[in-house]
Protein backbone atom coordinates (compact mmCIF):
# COMPACT_ATOMS: atom_id res chain seq x y z
CA UNK A 1 0.00 0.00 0.00
CA UNK A 2 2.86 2.34 0.49
CA UNK A 3 4.58 1.41 -2.46
CA UNK A 4 1.67 2.30 -4.33
CA UNK A 5 0.69 5.46 -2.24
CA UNK A 6 4.34 6.67 -3.21
CA UNK A 7 3.59 5.77 -6.83
CA UNK A 8 0.65 7.69 -6.76
CA UNK A 9 2.74 10.82 -5.43
CA UNK A 10 5.21 10.74 -7.60
CA UNK A 11 2.76 10.87 -10.51
CA UNK A 12 1.27 13.82 -9.02
CA UNK A 13 4.12 15.51 -8.67
CA UNK A 14 5.19 14.60 -12.40
CA UNK A 15 2.22 15.61 -13.53
CA UNK A 16 2.21 19.20 -11.63
CA UNK A 17 5.64 19.87 -13.29
CA UNK A 18 4.68 18.85 -16.53
CA UNK A 19 2.16 21.84 -16.58
CA UNK A 20 4.78 24.38 -16.48
CA UNK A 21 7.22 22.38 -19.11
CA UNK A 22 6.87 24.14 -22.26
CA UNK A 23 4.71 23.08 -25.03
CA UNK A 24 7.19 20.93 -27.99
CA UNK A 25 7.68 23.51 -31.03
CA UNK A 26 6.13 23.56 -33.85
CA UNK A 27 8.16 21.65 -36.40
CA UNK A 28 10.24 24.23 -38.49
CA UNK A 29 9.62 24.57 -42.41
CA UNK A 30 12.37 25.53 -44.54
CA UNK A 31 11.92 26.05 -48.03
CA UNK A 32 14.07 26.22 -50.80
CA UNK A 33 13.23 29.27 -52.91
CA UNK A 34 15.01 29.45 -56.63
CA UNK A 35 15.38 31.59 -59.46
CA UNK A 36 17.45 31.85 -62.78
CA UNK A 37 18.44 35.39 -61.58
CA UNK A 38 21.57 36.26 -59.82
CA UNK A 39 22.13 37.04 -56.22
CA UNK A 40 21.65 40.82 -55.75
CA UNK A 41 18.57 40.72 -59.09
CA UNK A 42 15.34 42.80 -57.94
CA UNK A 43 13.66 39.11 -58.15
CA UNK A 44 15.98 37.45 -55.44
CA UNK A 45 16.04 40.32 -53.06
CA UNK A 46 12.39 40.70 -53.19
CA UNK A 47 11.88 36.80 -52.88
CA UNK A 48 14.88 37.10 -49.54
CA UNK A 49 12.77 39.96 -48.26
CA UNK A 50 9.44 38.03 -48.11
CA UNK A 51 11.39 35.25 -46.21
CA UNK A 52 12.38 37.66 -43.57
CA UNK A 53 9.08 38.34 -43.21
CA UNK A 54 7.65 35.31 -42.91
CA UNK A 55 10.43 34.22 -40.42
CA UNK A 56 9.40 36.99 -38.05
CA UNK A 57 5.72 36.65 -38.58
CA UNK A 58 6.24 33.12 -37.54
CA UNK A 59 8.58 33.22 -34.51
CA UNK A 60 10.79 31.26 -36.92
CA UNK A 61 8.30 28.37 -37.86
CA UNK A 62 9.14 29.25 -41.58
CA UNK A 63 12.18 30.28 -43.11
CA UNK A 64 13.12 30.57 -46.74
CA UNK A 65 16.68 29.50 -48.09
CA UNK A 66 17.32 31.03 -51.73
CA UNK A 67 18.96 29.16 -54.32
CA UNK A 68 19.59 31.76 -56.88
CA UNK A 69 22.07 31.69 -60.26
CA UNK A 70 19.95 28.63 -61.85
CA UNK A 71 22.28 26.61 -58.94
CA UNK A 72 19.37 23.93 -59.52
CA UNK A 73 18.55 24.20 -62.56
CA UNK A 74 16.51 26.07 -65.74
CA UNK A 75 13.43 26.87 -65.07
CA UNK A 76 12.06 23.97 -66.77
CA UNK A 77 13.84 21.52 -64.48
CA UNK A 78 13.02 24.21 -61.56
CA UNK A 79 9.26 24.13 -62.17
CA UNK A 80 9.31 20.38 -62.19
CA UNK A 81 10.80 20.30 -58.92
CA UNK A 82 7.92 22.55 -57.22
CA UNK A 83 5.41 20.10 -58.51
CA UNK A 84 7.42 17.44 -56.53
CA UNK A 85 7.54 19.90 -53.50
CA UNK A 86 11.46 19.58 -53.78
CA UNK A 87 11.46 23.35 -54.40
CA UNK A 88 8.91 25.29 -52.83
CA UNK A 89 8.77 28.79 -54.28
CA UNK A 90 9.83 29.68 -57.61
CA UNK A 91 10.35 32.89 -59.14
CA UNK A 92 9.71 31.68 -63.17
CA UNK A 93 9.14 33.13 -66.73
CA UNK A 94 5.29 32.25 -68.50
CA UNK A 95 6.66 30.29 -70.78
CA UNK A 96 7.06 27.22 -69.24
CA UNK A 97 3.70 27.90 -67.72
CA UNK A 98 1.84 28.28 -71.02
CA UNK A 99 0.89 24.86 -71.83
CA UNK A 100 -0.67 24.20 -68.49
CA UNK A 101 -2.13 27.82 -68.27
CA UNK A 102 -2.79 29.04 -72.22
CA UNK A 103 -4.60 32.46 -70.40
CA UNK A 104 -1.32 33.21 -68.97
CA UNK A 105 0.28 33.14 -73.14
CA UNK A 106 -2.09 36.24 -73.43
CA UNK A 107 0.63 38.66 -71.50
CA UNK A 108 3.33 37.14 -74.48
CA UNK A 109 1.40 38.86 -77.15
CA UNK A 110 3.14 42.47 -78.64
CA UNK A 111 1.52 45.41 -77.53
CA UNK A 112 -1.03 43.55 -75.53
CA UNK A 113 0.18 46.13 -72.76
CA UNK A 114 0.05 50.21 -73.40
CA UNK A 115 2.72 50.56 -71.25
CA UNK A 116 4.27 49.42 -68.16
CA UNK A 117 1.78 51.64 -66.13
CA UNK A 118 -1.12 49.48 -67.70
CA UNK A 119 1.00 45.91 -67.44
CA UNK A 120 1.31 46.60 -63.57
CA UNK A 121 -2.63 48.11 -63.46
CA UNK A 122 -3.52 44.82 -64.68
CA UNK A 123 -1.66 42.57 -62.75
CA UNK A 124 -2.63 44.05 -59.73
CA UNK A 125 -6.29 43.92 -60.48
CA UNK A 126 -9.00 41.11 -60.52
CA UNK A 127 -7.53 39.94 -64.18
CA UNK A 128 -4.15 39.42 -62.51
CA UNK A 129 -5.84 37.80 -59.61
CA UNK A 130 -8.24 35.50 -62.27
CA UNK A 131 -4.68 33.82 -63.54
CA UNK A 132 -2.87 33.54 -60.28
CA UNK A 133 -6.54 31.58 -59.65
CA UNK A 134 -6.44 29.72 -63.03
CA UNK A 135 -2.49 28.95 -62.25
CA UNK A 136 -3.51 27.37 -58.43
CA UNK A 137 -7.15 25.31 -60.03
CA UNK A 138 -5.02 24.04 -63.03
CA UNK A 139 -3.27 20.43 -63.02
CA UNK A 140 0.03 21.97 -62.69
CA UNK A 141 0.52 21.42 -59.07
CA UNK A 142 1.58 25.11 -58.38
CA UNK A 143 0.18 28.08 -56.50
CA UNK A 144 0.34 31.69 -58.00
CA UNK A 145 0.89 33.57 -55.14
CA UNK A 146 2.44 37.09 -57.33
CA UNK A 147 3.59 38.35 -60.15
CA UNK A 148 6.91 40.34 -60.59
CA UNK A 149 8.01 42.81 -63.19
CA UNK A 150 10.27 41.16 -66.04
CA UNK A 151 10.84 44.68 -67.90
CA UNK A 152 9.80 46.12 -71.46
CA UNK A 153 11.70 44.67 -74.10
CA UNK A 154 13.22 46.91 -76.88
CA UNK A 155 15.00 46.72 -79.98
CA UNK A 156 19.17 47.29 -79.86
CA UNK A 157 20.95 47.49 -83.64
CA UNK A 158 24.06 48.26 -84.77
CA UNK A 159 22.30 51.16 -86.94
CA UNK A 160 19.52 53.33 -85.65
CA UNK A 161 16.05 52.35 -86.27
CA UNK A 162 13.05 54.90 -85.92
CA UNK A 163 10.43 53.04 -88.29
CA UNK A 164 9.64 49.69 -89.34
CA UNK A 165 10.92 50.39 -92.70
CA UNK A 166 14.89 50.21 -91.03
CA UNK A 167 14.67 47.03 -90.04
CA UNK A 168 14.16 45.79 -93.71
CA UNK A 169 17.12 42.89 -94.03
CA UNK A 170 18.35 43.28 -90.65
CA UNK A 171 18.14 40.04 -88.72
CA UNK A 172 17.08 39.99 -84.99
CA UNK A 173 17.44 37.44 -82.04
CA UNK A 174 14.21 36.90 -80.99
CA UNK A 175 13.43 34.43 -77.80
CA UNK A 176 12.85 30.75 -79.09
CA UNK A 177 8.83 30.87 -79.74
CA UNK A 178 7.05 31.24 -82.46
CA UNK A 179 4.82 34.15 -81.49
CA UNK A 180 8.48 36.21 -80.65
CA UNK A 181 9.79 35.35 -84.28
CA UNK A 182 6.50 36.55 -86.09
CA UNK A 183 6.72 39.63 -84.09
CA UNK A 184 9.92 40.34 -85.55
CA UNK A 185 8.73 39.64 -89.08
CA UNK A 186 5.86 41.53 -88.60
CA UNK A 187 7.74 44.50 -87.43
CA UNK A 188 9.72 44.57 -90.43
CA UNK A 189 13.22 42.58 -89.16
CA UNK A 190 13.82 39.29 -90.16
CA UNK A 191 13.54 36.84 -86.20
CA UNK A 192 16.24 34.93 -85.82
CA UNK A 193 15.33 32.31 -82.50
CA UNK A 194 18.46 31.99 -80.93
CA UNK A 195 19.82 30.92 -77.24
CA UNK A 196 20.57 33.97 -75.19
CA UNK A 197 24.11 32.92 -74.33
CA UNK A 198 24.82 32.84 -78.03
CA UNK A 199 24.07 36.56 -78.92
CA UNK A 200 27.28 38.60 -78.10
CA UNK A 201 29.52 35.99 -80.23
CA UNK A 202 26.25 36.71 -83.02
CA UNK A 203 26.46 40.25 -82.88
CA UNK A 204 30.24 40.15 -83.05
CA UNK A 205 30.64 37.82 -85.90
CA UNK A 206 27.81 39.45 -87.98
CA UNK A 207 25.55 36.35 -87.97
CA UNK A 208 22.76 38.50 -86.19
CA UNK A 209 22.32 42.65 -86.60
CA UNK A 210 20.66 43.17 -83.31
CA UNK A 211 18.52 41.81 -80.35
CA UNK A 212 15.74 42.83 -78.02
CA UNK A 213 15.59 42.81 -74.04
CA UNK A 214 15.67 45.30 -71.30
CA UNK A 215 18.54 47.91 -70.31
CA UNK A 216 19.73 45.78 -67.58
CA UNK A 217 20.29 42.86 -69.95
CA UNK A 218 21.52 45.11 -72.39
CA UNK A 219 24.32 46.24 -69.79
CA UNK A 220 25.46 42.64 -68.05
CA UNK A 221 25.72 40.68 -71.30
CA UNK A 222 27.93 43.44 -72.44
CA UNK A 223 25.72 43.16 -75.81
CA UNK A 224 26.19 47.27 -76.54
CA UNK A 225 30.57 46.17 -76.68
CA UNK A 226 29.58 44.08 -79.44
CA UNK A 227 28.03 46.95 -81.62
CA UNK A 228 24.76 46.95 -80.58
CA UNK A 229 25.13 50.87 -80.06
CA UNK A 230 21.31 51.94 -80.63
CA UNK A 231 18.49 51.07 -78.64
CA UNK A 232 14.96 51.81 -79.55
CA UNK A 233 12.41 51.90 -77.39
CA UNK A 234 9.66 49.89 -78.99
CA UNK A 235 8.62 48.58 -76.12
CA UNK A 236 6.94 45.68 -78.20
CA UNK A 237 6.83 42.67 -75.49
CA UNK A 238 6.03 43.97 -71.42
CA UNK A 239 6.15 40.25 -69.89
CA UNK A 240 5.31 39.99 -66.03
CA UNK A 241 6.82 37.31 -64.31
CA UNK A 242 5.36 34.91 -61.92
CA UNK A 243 5.80 33.86 -58.51
CA UNK A 244 4.45 30.40 -57.44
CA UNK A 245 4.90 27.52 -54.39
CA UNK A 246 4.70 24.40 -54.79
CA UNK A 247 0.89 22.46 -54.16
CA UNK A 248 2.64 19.53 -52.01
CA UNK A 249 3.91 22.32 -49.93
CA UNK A 250 0.83 24.63 -49.50
CA UNK A 251 -1.42 21.96 -48.61
CA UNK A 252 0.58 21.01 -45.98
CA UNK A 253 0.43 24.92 -44.46
CA UNK A 254 -2.44 26.21 -41.75
CA UNK A 255 -4.92 28.73 -42.89
CA UNK A 256 -3.58 31.11 -41.15
CA UNK A 257 0.11 30.57 -42.35
CA UNK A 258 -1.67 30.38 -45.93
CA UNK A 259 -2.64 33.89 -45.86
CA UNK A 260 0.68 35.40 -44.10
CA UNK A 261 2.27 34.07 -47.52
CA UNK A 262 -0.01 35.49 -49.98
CA UNK A 263 0.22 38.74 -47.24
CA UNK A 264 4.13 38.66 -47.92
CA UNK A 265 4.03 37.69 -51.81
CA UNK A 266 1.81 40.52 -52.50
CA UNK A 267 4.46 42.73 -50.45
CA UNK A 268 7.23 41.15 -52.68
CA UNK A 269 5.82 42.43 -55.58
CA UNK A 270 5.06 45.68 -54.59
CA UNK A 271 9.39 45.72 -53.81
CA UNK A 272 10.68 43.93 -56.63
CA UNK A 273 8.77 46.36 -59.01
CA UNK A 274 10.74 49.70 -57.02
CA UNK A 275 14.14 47.25 -56.88
CA UNK A 276 13.54 46.84 -61.06
CA UNK A 277 12.27 50.55 -61.86
CA UNK A 278 15.82 51.90 -60.11
CA UNK A 279 17.51 49.10 -61.86
CA UNK A 280 16.42 50.13 -64.96
CA UNK A 281 17.54 54.19 -64.17
CA UNK A 282 20.71 52.66 -63.14
CA UNK A 283 21.33 50.71 -66.11
CA UNK A 284 20.12 53.14 -68.69
CA UNK A 285 22.78 55.52 -67.17
CA UNK A 286 25.84 53.51 -67.42
CA UNK A 287 24.57 52.48 -70.97
CA UNK A 288 24.33 56.11 -71.97
CA UNK A 289 27.87 56.20 -70.39
CA UNK A 290 29.33 53.84 -72.53
CA UNK A 291 28.13 55.59 -75.98
CA UNK A 292 25.16 53.63 -76.50
CA UNK A 293 22.13 56.13 -77.84
CA UNK A 294 18.55 55.47 -76.66
CA UNK A 295 16.06 56.44 -79.65
CA UNK A 296 12.50 57.37 -78.59
CA UNK A 297 10.00 57.14 -81.44
CA UNK A 298 6.37 56.69 -82.24
CA UNK A 299 5.19 53.04 -81.93
CA UNK A 300 1.97 53.32 -83.43
CA UNK A 301 3.62 51.91 -86.90
CA UNK A 302 4.86 49.30 -85.15
CA UNK A 303 1.94 48.49 -83.14
CA UNK A 304 -0.38 48.80 -86.66
CA UNK A 305 2.31 46.14 -88.01
CA UNK A 306 1.83 43.73 -85.43
CA UNK A 307 -1.75 43.21 -85.64
CA UNK A 308 -2.04 40.56 -87.60
CA UNK A 309 0.15 38.48 -84.97
CA UNK A 310 -2.50 39.71 -82.11
CA UNK A 311 -5.23 38.69 -84.55
CA UNK A 312 -3.65 34.90 -85.20
CA UNK A 313 -2.37 34.33 -81.45
CA UNK A 314 -4.71 35.98 -79.48
CA UNK A 315 -7.85 34.66 -81.32
CA UNK A 316 -8.32 32.02 -78.03
CA UNK A 317 -8.21 35.46 -76.15
CA UNK A 318 -10.38 37.86 -77.57
CA UNK A 319 -12.41 38.90 -74.47
CA UNK A 320 -9.46 38.98 -72.42
CA UNK A 321 -7.77 41.20 -74.79
CA UNK A 322 -10.80 43.25 -74.37
CA UNK A 323 -10.85 43.43 -70.98
CA UNK A 324 -7.16 44.24 -70.79
CA UNK A 325 -7.23 46.72 -73.11
CA UNK A 326 -10.33 48.54 -71.41
CA UNK A 327 -8.02 48.40 -67.52
CA UNK A 328 -7.12 52.43 -67.47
Amino acid sequence: MTTRRTLIAAATVLAASAAFLPAPAAAQMVMKAADVHPPGYPTVVAVENMGKKLDAATNGKIKFQMFPGSVLGGEKEMIEQTQVGAIQILRTSLGPVGPVVPEVNVFNMPFVFRNIAHMRAVIDGPIGQELLDKISASPAKLVGIAWMDGGSRSLYTKTPVRKPEDLKGQKIRMMGNPLFVDTMNAMGGNGISMGYGEVFTALQTGVIDGAENNPPSLYTANHFKAGAKYYTQTNHLIIPEILVMSKVTWDKLSPADQALVKKFAREAQMEQRQLWDKAVADYSVKLKAEGVEFIEIDNKPFYDATAPVRAKYGAQFTDLMKRIADVK
